[in-house]
């Protein structure tokens, strides 16, 4: 996989998505049908930690998106 091109598929669907902002990690996996499992997570929690992506938990469900953006976003910078 070639990760650069990897990186901007990514955030190219993520931006494409309307009206949805928030991924479960098999959605990625959707992505690169050709890829295993584990070298997109490792993908992604690489764009998670360089702050490209970010996590976000309901408590029960963990979801990936880009970061700053949806409805959460807004909210979780007024501390």
């Amino acid at each position: 996989m070639d990760e650069v091109a990897a990186r901007d598929t990514i955030v190219e669907k993520l931006k494409g998505k309307k009206g949805k902002s928030k991924f479960y990690l098999k959605d990625f996996y959707a992505m690169f049908p050709e890829e295993k499992p584990r070298t997109v997570k490792k993908l992604v929690n690489t764009m998670v930690s360089e702050g490209t992506l970010e996590y976000w938990s309901s408590g029960s469900t963990t979801l990936i998106g880009l970061k700053g953006v949806g409805k959460q976003a807004h909210a979780e910078d007024e501390d």
